[in-house]
């Protein structure tokens, strides 16, 4: 059963370890209710691409994924065709004597589905949620891609028609806005920022995730990664970063927040070079305790 209001929504992503604020889960709620698209925007590490994941878990439905990147093609998003299939079944017809039409190979036994045509075509009770991850990473022309798809929930295999999905498909997108998306894209979503937690949530979300850490290097943890983030850095920590810090400052053995132990667990929270140096520098200056 689909979650009825943003309050169901925010308990239900609670019982699978997903702490979502109002804003989260009324875009959720709002994005499931009118059967739009969900565009997730904001900085990496911040639970977009989480979100969709403990979304197909709170529905009970399939994740179907497509990572985008620079120079997805529609053969690799939508659909395709079996090219050794066709080729096998021209050499049998040949062996045969017989001759295949260029419509007999272009049916829908030769048809490969990608995970958009997936999505649509899928024949269970409840759409999958379909995950487009970081479709800012894809270039311009696959954008153009996605349109007939967002808006109408469709796609057309010129050889075969269109395939419209029988319900709403569940998509959410995301992107860590290296680039601006099209506004035809944006006009086809419905639209949520996803900012930083605030230091209560971070905490929240830091004990769920990681219990065997200290409570008082929880909140040492989410007070240094704050002060990281006002710091000139080529990629500020996000939750996920420092999700993964506190774990090996677990590892570690730490039940307090020391410069030694920052030093020894940069790698987690630094991811180039430079902002090693910016975190090394900041946490030699920092008043711990």
């Amino acid at each position: 059963m689909r979650p009825t209001t943003p309050a169901d929504v925010r308990r239900r992503f609670d019982e699978h370890d997903y702490l979502a604020d109002e804003g989260t889960s009324t875009a959720v709620h709002l994005a499931l209710a009118l059967g739009l698209p969900l565009l997730l925007e904001g900085e990496p590490g911040v639970g977009k691409t989480t979100a969709a994941k403990v979304l197909a878990q709170v529905l009970d439905v399939p994740l179907v994924r497509l990572q985008c990147y620079e120079g997805l093609t529609a053969a690799e998003a939508l659909y395709d065709w079996n090219y050794q299939r066709q080729l096998l079944a021209i050499r049998l017809a040949e062996a045969q004597h017989e001759r295949l039409a260029e419509s007999d190979l272009f049916t829908e036994e030769f048809l490969v589905e990608r995970p958009i045509l997936r999505t649509v075509r899928h024949a269970g009770d409840q759409p999958p949620v379909l995950l487009i991850d970081e479709v800012d990473r894809a270039d311009d022309e696959f954008e153009a891609l996605l349109l007939e798809f967002l808006g109408e929930g469709s796609v057309t295999v010129p050889e075969l028609g269109t395939f419209t999905s029988g319900r709403p498909p569940v998509v959410v997108l995301t992107s860590n806005r290296s680039r601006d998306l099209h506004d035809a894209l944006r006009r086809r979503c419905l639209y949520h920022w996803l900012d930083y937690p605030s230091p209560e949530r971070a905490v929240g979300i830091l004990r769920r995730t990681v219990p065997q850490a200290n409570p008082a290097l929880v909140e040492s943890a989410v007070q240094f990664v704050g002060h990281a983030r006002g710091l000139d850095l080529d990629k500020p920590p996000g939750i996920a970063e420092a999700i993964n810090w506190l774990a090996a400052l677990a590892v570690l053995g730490a039940t307090e927040l020391v410069r030694e132990d920052v030093l020894a667990s940069l790698g987690t929270l630094a991811k180039t070079p430079d902002d090693r140096d910016a975190l090394a520098a900041a946490a030699a200056d920092y008043a711990f305790g």
